[in-house]
């Protein structure tokens, strides 16, 4: 089971190669999510991310800070959601646009980044530095921070997939994040929650993705009102 997976992970990523260098382009703005007239909210959640946040080639509604925001006011938590994602964005890119993001002025930031650093093999030394800076800077401005794992396939070599992985809970712990272990769980290597490129969530696989944030968002918005950055 566990070398299928492996195989099934190998696959998708093969396919976001493919797609990268057959000139899948980086969007100029950020996407945003269109959302209805609410009286008032308690609060602004930002979703900084790359096209798994931006949710490429599905409608802005079903992408998942869409359907994050409509599961929160179902439930009673009265919080706007901003979709703030870049299709091909690295963590570089995050890290020079951040103070753009405070803008919006978020009290609480889900950060997605990483899968583009790790296509690239890019030094994950690298994204941690990014990380680190992106986080540093937010903590200044008092927001609170959900971080969302992300991980690589064994085929672009065991080391640098280990250290990769590492890099989402040594953050977590230096900063005190809330980490969301992987953002793609029940989600990556399933061919019925995934668009034709094997790696791009369908709305159905956006609405796992958004039940995997949720239990996340909500520890993020209750130390909100416990009064913890």
């Amino acid at each position: 089971m566990r070398e299928k997976k492996i195989f099934a992970l190998g696959v998708i990523m093969v396919a976001v190669l493919l797609c990268i260098f057959a000139g899948c382009e980086q969007s100029e703005e950020p996407a945003r999510t269109p959302r209805q007239e609410h009286p008032a909210y308690d609060g602004t959640i930002v979703a900084v991310g790359d096209s798994l946040t931006a949710g490429l080639r599905v409608d802005e509604s079903e992408a998942w800070p869409a359907q994050l925001e409509r599961k929160l006011l179902e439930n009673g938590y009265h919080w706007r959601v901003v979709n703030a994602g870049i299709t091909g964005e690295t963590s570089s890119g995050v890290r020079s646009r951040i103070n753009w993001v405070l803008k919006l002025k978020p009290d609480i930031v889900i950060l997605e980044t990483g899968a583009n650093d790790g296509l690239r093999g890019i030094d994950p030394r690298i994204l941690g530095k990014n990380l680190d800076e992106t986080v540093r800077v937010l903590k200044k401005s008092n927001v609170t921070v959900v971080l969302a794992g992300m991980r690589m396939v064994t085929n672009l070599g065991r080391e640098y997939t280990r250290s990769f992985a590492a890099i989402y809970p040594a953050a977590a712990r230096k900063h005190g994040l809330i980490l969301i272990p992987f953002l793609l769980a029940h989600v990556a290597g399933d061919p019925s929650l995934n668009q034709s490129d094997g790696i791009h969530p369908t709305p159905e696989g956006y609405r796992v993705v958004t039940d995997t944030i949720y239990p996340y968002v909500i520890r993020a918005v209750e130390k909100r009102k416990a009064g913890a950055g």
